[in-house]
């Protein structure tokens, strides 16, 4: 895989090898992910990999990364669009109604045309990658929960990757469909059982009080998972694990 990073200044560049050296916890935080952001994810995650001597799982960390910041992408649209028409998400009418206008808008070349008008309604999304020698835990973060709907989706979607133990089987059965069907989760939750590991290293979990979604990769770096925390995790966990969350609403790296 080759690593776009000569966009990246040496300052960028110095910044996250110190982080990586010292242990911390890397964070960007983007409103509608470009080239830039995905030079500087690409580049974390290399970082990483190669201090822990583990760059054979960059595709799984990489191809998870994009899909849920995709998903998390598409979640804020929704809410902004929502918002602009003046229409309440929670209200099954308006539900509808915005629903049929959000359709329009699921094509991802379109999201750089949202970014401003994210930027202006302050949906943001959080990317925070933690790291040790048991574990790399990838963390994708919206600053709102889900509502009830979406709550079903999910679920839904953890179901029907079940009925996979690889991507080839997954294309097989959904050819050139997937684009734009929220099928993110459900190849996030395949691509870690075709990699080895246990489905329940991938959760999503919301918060109405906090008002946070997080969507977390867990990848043990040791051959046995018991070196590894258990894999269940309640939001109120996630809240307390180093990731500055109480920085969520006003701080933008």
């Amino acid at each position: 895989m080759k690593y776009a990073t000569d966009s990246l200044t040496e300052k960028e560049r110095n910044a996250i090898d110190n982080g990586v050296a010292s242990g911390k916890t890397i964070s960007l935080i983007t409103y509608v992910l470009g080239d830039q952001g995905e030079a500087k994810l690409k580049y974390i995650l290399e970082r990483i990999l190669i201090k822990y001597d583990k760059v054979e799982l960059m595709e799984l960390l990489y191809t998870s990364a994009k899909e849920l910041i995709a998903n998390s992408t598409k979640a804020a649209i929704k809410r902004m669009i929502f918002k602009e028409m003046g229409l309440d998400i929670m209200e099954e009418v308006d539900y509808r109604k915005g629903m049929e206008k959000f359709k329009s808008y699921l094509n991802e070349k379109k999201f750089p045309a949202y970014r401003s008008r994210m930027k202006e309604n302050n949906f943001f999304i959080k990317i925070s990658i933690a790291h040790s020698q048991d574990y790399i835990r990838l963390y994708v973060i919206n600053n709102f929960s889900l509502i009830p709907v979406e709550e079903n989706r999910v679920v839904e979607k953890f179901e029907h990757a079940k009925k996979y133990d690889n991507l080839f089987e997954f294309f097989m059965a959904h050819g050139d469909n997937t684009e734009g069907a929220g099928m993110g989760i459900t190849m996030v939750e395949i691509l870690l059982t075709q990699s080895g590991f246990e489905r329940e290293f991938f959760q999503i979990l919301s918060s109405k009080k906090a008002q946070v979604t997080i969507a977390r990769v867990q990848v043990p770096m040791k051959e046995k998972e018991s070196d590894l925390d258990t894999p269940k995790s309640s939001i109120q966990q996630l809240l307390n694990e180093d990731l500055s969350l109480t920085e969520i609403k006003g701080t933008f790296f």
